[in-house]
């Protein structure tokens, strides 16, 4: 079997070189690499030499694997030069980008989203959403600082006092703790908002303060992930987020659900009352963002607030970022290769709910059920 790296236009590699022992240990005997792959996390071509891999061009690798790994989506052009059967492996994002289904299908792939990586103890090792989250959570703590005209820690000094900053969080999942955490280090006064109940004891033992809102939906069949709540409970939610937002000189959204919409919740009514120089950094402008205004991949400025809507923080961060996720995709490949072969037990949660399409036909059964497939 051969397996496949391909480069990606961005700061991250799906498999970094110290990890390809890994795959040499399943049996995996000959591994090709784009070159130039790792350049941008800083691993040349030769650190790949080094661990056994033979660099190859894009085309190469694309038509010679049997098991492509990557982050993004090849284009439909190097689709169509994969061979009929090829493993795909990769964030295809088709919560979103259903399109995506049908243009794997077409070829008869079988393809593996890690996006749909269950939520459960077994499955933790491979979880990219999280490892990417826990960067963009510290990171974005970081660019609020940068854009804010103000300290972040209380200051005594002969000139007088500086006041600590204080952050909101608006979700606290992987993404919002981070923050949390962040923030705290960095002196501010944080305060964090989530529909999950079972937020609050994580959030108050980073040291923050629980913006509780009453009457949430039932969240405890949602493995892990908010989910939709009631029109009377978004009024009220609005409201207490509205007035809290009035006090906050850095908010952090991180609020999503998964296949829909992210939630307005910094509306232009709560940016009208916010204090000029505050920051807002939107991490979910990918889905629409939390606040009014956020535009994905550009800064706004509205009424002197600064709205930061960045969707590719974890790409910033390329070097660390390859390596958590190289490591979350090592551990999902070990599911799959037995002996050198690719051995694919749909009996295996983990590999039966991330995989998206088997032979070209759409098995997920979550995707099934959103399209009515």
């Amino acid at each position: 079997m051969l397996v496949g790296i391909l480069k990606e236009g961005e700061n991250r590699v799906s498999v970094i070189p110290t990890d390809l022992a890994a795959l040499k240990k399943m049996g995996v005997e000959h591994i090709l690499v784009e070159s130039g792959a790792g350049l941008a996390s800083f691993h040349p071509d030769q650190s790949y030499v080094d661990q056994g891999a033979k660099m190859a061009s894009r085309s190469e690798v694309l038509a010679q694997s049997d098991l492509i790994l990557c982050i993004h989506t090849p284009s439909d052009e190097e689709l169509a030069s994969i061979k009929e059967g090829t493993v795909l492996i990769g964030q295809f994002n088709p919560l979103q980008e259903h399109e995506v289904i049908d243009r794997f299908g077409s070829k008869k792939l079988t393809t593996f989203s890690l996006e749909l990586i269950p939520r459960t103890t077994r499955a933790q090792s491979m979880d990219v959403l999280s490892s990417m989250a826990m960067l963009a959570g510290y990171k974005s703590v970081l660019l609020g600082a940068t854009h804010l005209p103000h300290m972040f820690p209380m200051s005594m000094t002969a000139a007088g006092s500086i006041k600590p900053a204080k952050v909101l969080v608006l979700g606290a999942g992987v993404a919002g703790l981070q923050a949390i955490a962040t923030g705290r280090r960095l002196g501010a006064v944080v305060e964090a908002f989530d529909v999950r109940t079972a937020a609050r004891e994580e959030v108050e033992s980073l040291g923050a303060k629980f913006v509780a809102v009453e009457g949430a939906t039932d969240d405890s069949k949602a493995g892990g992930y908010a989910v939709e709540q009631t029109e009377e409970y978004k009024q009220r939610q609005a409201q207490l987020i509205a007035d809290h937002a009035a006090k906050a000189d850095v908010i952090i959204c991180t609020a999503q659900i998964p296949g829909r919409k992210a939630p307005l919740l910094v509306t232009e009514e709560t940016i009208s009352r916010m204090t000029p120089g505050s920051v807002v950094v939107d991490l979910a402008a990918s889905t629409g963002g939390n606040c009014a205004h956020t535009k994905n991949g550009e800064t706004t400025i509205v009424n002197g607030i600064t709205i930061l809507g960045y969707s590719d923080i974890p790409s910033t961060m390329g070097a660390d970022a390859s390596k958590l996720i190289s490591k979350n995709l090592i551990n999902f490949v070990t599911l799959l290769i037995k002996e050198g072969e690719l051995v694919l037990n749909f009996d295996d949660d983990i590999i039966a709910g991330t995989c998206l399409n088997h032979s070209g036909e759409l098995v997920n059964p979550r995707l099934k059920q959103i399209l009515n497939r």
